[in-house]
């Protein structure tokens, strides 16, 4: 990639794209938070990643990064671990991730943090109970999972551009939140309070359960921030070729003849 690259970046929630910017903006406007860095917030779920994904595109941005929290799938891991994934799983595939690109970012975190790679799983929806995180495991090969990267990586690969996801865990595999909670919660992550009130005086959502959705966000926040400040606005997107994507969708497409040819 050339000096005047620009990256890309779909965060879904508010306070995933505060570790970026300080600034508020609403979904799916481009914000320019470096010279040659773009954000766009997407919201939660597939849908409005693909939507941001698809407007940062028209930017002409030349590489893409999925940031923000993900739910660990492994009981190893906990609130404020990363995952920098080096494959991600939807729907029986493998997304490809520009490892090149990982690994450079990898090298440059402080020993302190918590990395580790191997596999990233989409889920369509939130997960709700330890046993619907073991079920995603044990299907995918994945540590964490999350609603919007896998959307991200294939229009990368199919864009045939640069991708990396960058993803810290905030609820570990035996904390979820409750399913009343998605009820007064909007797309961007914030919290409709008036709504709120009812359901914590009722028990459906039980103050314990905010307080550690809370202390989960706080030390996923905290790590995702020490990432930025270790490696930049940019994240050394301008050094990465672009040659990881094509084998993926001609792959596909040459599995898709062959089909093809033996129904002929």
């Amino acid at each position: 990639m050339e000096d005047s690259s620009v990256l890309g970046i779909v965060s879904a929630l508010k306070s995933e794209a505060s570790c970026l910017m300080k600034l508020r903006f609403p979904l799916f406007k481009i914000a320019r938070i470096a010279p040659t860095t773009r954000l766009c917030l997407s919201g939660m779920g597939p849908e409005g990643a693909l939507k941001a994904t698809q407007i940062l595109h028209e930017y002409e941005v030349d590489a893409l990064l999925s940031f923000g929290v993900a739910a660990a799938l492994d009981d190893a891991l906990v609130p404020g671990d990363l995952v920098l994934p080096e494959m991600i799983y939807s729907n029986g595939r493998s997304l490809p991730v520009t490892l090149e690109w990982r690994e450079r970012i990898a090298e440059l975190l402080p020993s302190y943090l918590t990395v580790v790679g191997g596999t990233l799983a989409e889920t369509k929806k939130p997960l709700f109970s330890r046993q619907e995180k073991i079920r995603l495991g044990e299907e995918t090969g994945a540590c964490a999972a999350d609603m919007e990267t896998a959307m991200v990586a294939e229009f990368a690969a199919r864009a045939d551009i640069p991708f990396i996801a960058i993803r810290a865990i905030v609820d570990p595999l035996e904390f979820s939140p409750p399913p009343a909670l998605m009820n007064v919660v909007y797309a961007d992550g914030t919290t409709d309070i008036i709504r709120l009130l009812p359901l914590l005086f009722n028990g459906a959502v039980p103050l314990k359960t905010l307080f550690h959705l809370g202390m989960g966000m706080y030390a996923a926040r905290s790590t995702l921030s020490k990432v930025v400040e270790t490696v930049g606005l940019t994240f050394k997107s301008e050094l990465t070729d672009r040659s990881h994507a094509y084998a993926l969708v001609a792959t596909e497409e040459a599995g898709s003849s062959a089909a093809d040819s033996s129904l002929r």
